[in-house]
Order: structure tokens, then sequence, then C-alpha cells
């Protein structure tokens, strides 16, 4: 059986390094706040080209600490709204509405599953505050289209890096605010939850690292009604091996997507654009299929294991069921039809072959 991904083979890559750095910190009896974290935060921030990192808990806590310092600092308030992708996972919204504002959904484009920059500028109203891009399966959203509309507005733009880590490398994109994600399925992945906020505002930086950290900028002085979310020092540490070789393993997982668009002649599949596997670092490989259910049945049946990325939209979810009864046909499309193949840099060469075989045995839908 091929899994989807294996996260004991990948960290089984650099397992030596991960040992002797886990054994470090152990041995160092410093486990938050400490010298991992420090030099964790210093070599992300130079890897983001931006001045500042902050370590948290997790993906989330970085998206909802990035609003809720926009909030402390004046530049949102309650009511607001932020853009969001409406196909997004549904941390991006939580993010927003945690903080008690109101996201505003927008469609995706059908061939880059992002955010159409499109539609952004008709969903501005007198509310808006922010734009939130968001990278999904690690294809970058980002356009000058979405930089004009935010400049002529003068809206906030903010980036969901969860799943995109490392598509700055090899693209002109520079996020001004990110929030990041290590969960260890990701390209950059930890041992554990973890997260970042990356910005090159001084001042924000300065209000997430407070309120991320009780709201405290020195011990029991409370600036802002704060809450615990710090990365800790073996994390932070595993991710200081990791960091080396993503740029390489990005690439490997590049050179799979290549050959899967190359060869995968199944016609009951709509494959990724060449233009969207050039842009993108494949944190999930994602195809399209009107019998999506089925297809990943026979798959598994023949050896291979999928994911579906995500089965139901957010605005289908009883969370928020105020939306419930909402139209938003391509979004919709793209959760009833998305497979995600197995697309990782711990494959090896006849992993992949056995794959495009399989996918183009299946008969889902003839």
């Amino acid at each position: 059986m091929i899994e989807y991904l294996s996260l004991k083979r990948i960290t089984a890559m650099h397992a030596d390094e991960i040992r002797e750095t886990v054994r470090q910190v152990v041995d160092s009896g410093w486990y938050l706040q400490g010298e991992s974290v420090e030099r964790f935060e210093r070599e992300y921030a130079r890897y983001m080209g931006c001045r500042q990192c902050i370590g948290v808990g997790n993906g989330l806590d970085a998206l909802t600490l990035i609003m809720r310092a926009y909030m402390e600092t004046g530049v949102m308030k309650e009511g607001d709204e932020v853009i969001v992708p409406a196909n997004t996972y549904i941390a991006s919204i939580l993010a927003i509405t945690e903080n008690r504002l109101k996201a505003v959904l927008v469609e995706p484009r059908i061939d880059t599953f992002q955010i159409d920059d499109a539609l952004i500028e008709q969903a501005v109203t007198p509310r808006t505050r922010a734009v939130m891009i968001v990278h999904l399966y690690g294809c970058p959203a980002y356009t000058e289209r979405i930089r004009e509309t935010c400049q002529k507005h003068g809206l906030i733009l903010i980036e969901d890096w969860a799943q995109a880590h490392g598509i700055n490398k090899e693209q002109e994109v520079r996020p001004i605010t990110a929030a990041h994600s290590f969960y260890p399925g990701k390209n950059l992945g930890a041992l554990g939850d973890g997260g970042a906020v990356t910005t090159n505002d001084d001042t924000l930086a300065e209000v997430v690292r407070m309120l991320a950290n009780y709201g405290s900028a020195e011990k029991y002085s409370f600036r802002y009604k704060g809450r615990n979310s710090r990365l800790d020092e073996i994390q932070a540490a595993v991710l200081s091996v990791k960091l080396k070789y993503l740029d390489e393993e990005n690439m490997r997982r590049r050179e799979i997507a290549k050959y899967y668009t190359e060869n995968i002649t199944n016609t009951d599949i709509v494959l990724p654009t060449p233009e969207y596997c050039r842009r993108s670092v494949h944190h999930i490989f994602p195809v399209l299929c009107r019998h999506r259910d089925m297809l990943q049945k026979q798959l598994k049946e023949l050896g291979v294991t999928t994911m579906i990325h995500y089965p139901v939209p957010p605005h289908k979810q009883q969370c928020y069921n105020e939306w419930n009864t909402i139209s938003l046909p391509i979004t919709e499309k793209i959760h009833r039809e998305e497979l995600s193949l197995p697309c990782n840099q711990a494959m090896t060469d006849g992993e992949v072959e056995r794959v495009v075989e399989i996918v183009n045995k299946a008969n889902a839908g003839r």
C-alpha cells in the first residue's frame, strides 16, 4: 500500500540530526523561550525575507493573534469585514470570527483553487478592512491585482502561509504580515503543533509577541489580555534542522507533480494546469473527478491511499449555520470533486510510477 503521507519516513530522512538536536534541548534543561526558539525565529525571518518572526503555538493562533494585534493597535475593530477565500480550510475563518470580525467569502478560480482576484473588489464595502489570501495546497494566491485592490481601498493584506512553506524562494511573493503552521504534515513540519507570525511591521510584531505571552512584555506586567501561545524549544530545534532541507524537498515534490501531469492520462480526472504546477510547492497535489468518492475507493483497493481537502466547505459547516443557504458553486464543486494524490519528498520513483499506473487503471465514472 502506498501511503498518502508517511510522517515516519519523512522524519527518518533527518533522524540523526533530529535526535541530536532534541538531545541537546533535553540536556540543556531549558524548554521554553530559550536559544532554540530565538535561533529558529532568526532563521525563518531570514528565509522569509522579513524583519520579524514570532514563534507561536500553532497556525490558527498565528492568524488569530494577527487579527487581535490589528485590533489592539486600532487598525480594526469589532464588526469590521475581512475578505477571505470561500474554499479555505476553516482555520482561516475561525481566526476572523473569533475576533468578532465578519468574514466575507469570495469564490476561488477553478484552475488555481486560489481566491479569484477579479471578484475581490466587488466584495469591498465601507466596513472592509483587510483581505486574507490563503496559499492553498502550496500554490501562490498573491497577484498584482490583489495588491492594487488593497492599495486602492486602503486594505490590509494578510497572508495565510499554512500550506505554502517555500513559495517565496522562487516566486516574487514577500508577505507583509503572514501566519504559518508547522503541523507535522506540512512541507516544513514539526513533531507536534507549532506556528509563527512573520512581518515587517515592528509594532505589530511587538504586540503579537506580547499577546502570545499572556499579554506581557516583562514578567508579571500585563499590557493586554493575552493568551499562552508559544513555540517550545524542542519544536523550534527540530524546525531548524528541517528548514535546511526545505527547498531541496520542495523540488522533489515538484518533480513528482511534473511526472504526474505528464503521465496521468485518465480522462475521468482533471489535473492541475502546467502553470499551477510550475508555481506550486505541492503541499497537496489536487485533482478533480466528478465521481471522486468512487475513485478514492478504487485507488485504495488498488493500493494507493488518498485524502480529500476538504469534504465540506466552511459555508456548509454546522458551526456557521447562518451561511448554510448560501450558494457558492465553484467552492462547492471543488469540495465535491477534489482528491489529493500522494506527493511528498519521502516517495521513491517506483512509488510515483506505481501511483500513475494505478490512477490510469481506475475507471470511476466509466
